[in-house]
C-alpha cells in the first residue's frame, strides 16, 4: 500500500493479505468507542481489526521506522468495559506499537478489567510492543491459537476500580484459552510493576508455552513497594482452573525464563491438575520463589510439577514440593546457592532498553560464573 490514510479503521478496511500499514511516530488519542455501551457491564472496541490476511501474507500494522506510534486511550470515558485493540482477524503483525491508557471509570464498580490488546485470532504476530498503563492486561489472548508474542513489554498496569478488588486483574498478559486452539507462546517478553501477576495462564485449555521472559515486582501498587490485598503477585501463573479439578487440564512448558521480587510466588502452578513443566529458569527473592500447588481430582491440594535444571535463590525457595523429584535443581546441592555462583545479582537494570532487534538486553544479573556448580541450570546456563 502506498495511499496516506487519516485513521486506522480506513487502513484495516483497505489492507489486503501482504499490504503493510505503517503509521508515523506521535501519539493517537481516543475518546470514544466505535460502539457504544448498551449497559454499564458491555464491551466497546476504541480500534477494531477484523481483517485477515494470509499463511505467508500477512497484513503488517508497523511502526515506521525509526519513529513510535502511541495509541493513547486515557481520554475515553465510555462507561462500561474497553478493549483498546479487540483482534479478530488471522494472520495479522503488528510491530512496534505503544499500547497506553485503557480506562476504567471511577465511579462504576459492576466490572472487572479493561483490556490494552484484546486478541481472539490465529495466526498473529505482537512484536516489539510496550503496553502500559492501562486499566486491565496489556495484552489477552481468549481462544486464538498459533498466535505469537514476541520481545514485548507490559507494565505498570493496574485496575483500580475493579468490581472484586483492586489490582485483582490487571496482568502483564493473559492467556485464557479454550480447547482446540494450541500453539499460542510467549518470547522474549517482560512483564513488571503489574497490579495483579506478570503472566497469567488460569483456565487455558490449550497448551501454552512462556520461554526467554522476565518478570518481577507484581503484586505492588506500581512504582511503590505497597502490597495490594487483592493483586494476586506471582511473576508466572503458569495454569490452573479456579481451585477446582478439571479431567481435561493441560500441560503448559515455562521454560529460560526469571521470576523476582514478585509479592506471591515467581513461579506458581495454582493448582493445576497435572504436572507442568518448568525447565531452566531463574527465580529470586519471591514471596516463594517456586509454588508446585496441584489439586487432585478429590480435590486436595498435591504436589505437582515437573522442574529440571531450575535455579531458586534468597527467600522461600519452593512451597508445595513434597515427593516431587528434585535432583536435577539448585535445591539438591549439598551447600546453599551464595552470591558466589553468579557473576552478579542485581535487581536493577532489567527494564533497560532493548537491543536493536528487539532482543532483552544482555545483563550480568544472575549469569554463572565459569566454573559454577550450577553448570546447566538456571535462564543463564
Amino acid at each position: 500500500m502506498k495511499t496516506m490514510l487519516r485513521s486506522i479503521m480506513r487502513a484495516q478496511q483497505a489492507a489486503k493479505a501482504g499490504d503493510t500499514v505503517y503509521f508515523r511516530g506521535g501519539v493517537y488519542a481516543y475518546t470514544a468507542g466505535i460502539n457504544s455501551c448498551a449497559t454499564r457491564t458491555d464491551t466497546v472496541n476504541a480500534i477494531t481489526l477484523n481483517n485477515s490476511g494470509s499463511e505467508n501474507k500477512p497484513i503488517r500494522y508497523w511502526a515506521y521506522p525509526g519513529e513510535t506510534p502511541v495509541f493513547d486511550f486515557s481520554a475515553m470515558k465510555d462507561d462500561c468495559r474497553v478493549k483498546g485493540f479487540n483482534v479478530t482477524g488471522s494472520w495479522l503483525h503488528l510491530k512496534g506499537l505503544e499500547v497506553t491508557g485503557v480506562p476504567q471509570q471511577p465511579d462504576n464498580h459492576l466490572n472487572h478489567e479493561s483490556w490494552g490488546i484484546w486478541n481472539s485470532g490465529s495466526h498473529n504476530t505482537f512484536e516489539q510492543l510496550n503496553l502500559h498503563h492501562n486499566m486491565g492486561p496489556g495484552l489477552f489472548i481468549q481462544n486464538g491459537g498459533y498466535n505469537l508474542v514476541l520481545n514485548t513489554d507490559s507494565h505498570h498496569n493496574y485496575d483500580p476500580y475493579t468490581s472484586n478488588g483492586a489490582g485483582q486483574s490487571a496482568d502483564g498478559f493473559g492467556a485464557h484459552i479454550k480447547a482446540g486452539h494450541p500453539g499460542n507462546v510467549f518470547r522474549g517478553c517482560r512483564a513488571w510493576a503489574n497490579s495483579d501477576d506478570g503472566f497469567d495462564l488460569i483456565n487455558a485449555f490449550s497448551p501454552v508455552t512462556i520461554e526467554n521472559s522476565w518478570a518481577w515486582q507484581q503484586g505492588y501498587l506500581p512504582g511503590t513497594h505497597t502490597k495490594l490485598e487483592a493483586g494476586n503477585g506471582n511473576g508466572i501463573k503458569a495454569g490452573g482452573y479456579g481451585g477446582k479439578y478439571v479431567p481435561n487440564g493441560v500441560k503448559h512448558i515455562v521454560r529460560n525464563s526469571v521470576a523476582f521480587e514478585n509479592k506471591s510466588a515467581g513461579f506458581y502452578a495454582n493448582h493445576h491438575t497435572l504436572a507442568l513443566d518448568f525447565i531452566n529458569n531463574t527465580a529470586f527473592s519471591n514471596g516463594a520463589n517456586y509454588n508446585m500447588a496441584g489439586i487432585a481430582p478429590d480435590g486436595s491440594l498435591i504436589p505437582l510439577g515437573h522442574l529440571l535444571n531450575n535455579i531458586a535463590y534468597k527467600g522461600r525457595l519452593i512451597v508445595n514440593s513434597e515427593g516431587l523429584d528434585m535432583a536435577h535443581n539448585s535445591r539438591a546441592l549439598q551447600t546453599p546457592v551464595t552470591d558466589a555462583d553468579f557473576e552478579d545479582v542485581s535487581d536493577i537494570g532489567w527494564d533497560a532498553k532493548r537491543q536493536p532487534d528487539g532482543s532483552l538486553p544482555v545483563l550480568s544479573s544472575f549469569h554463572l560464573r565459569p566454573g559454577s556448580r550450577l553448570a546447566g541450570m538456571g535462564a543463564f546456563n
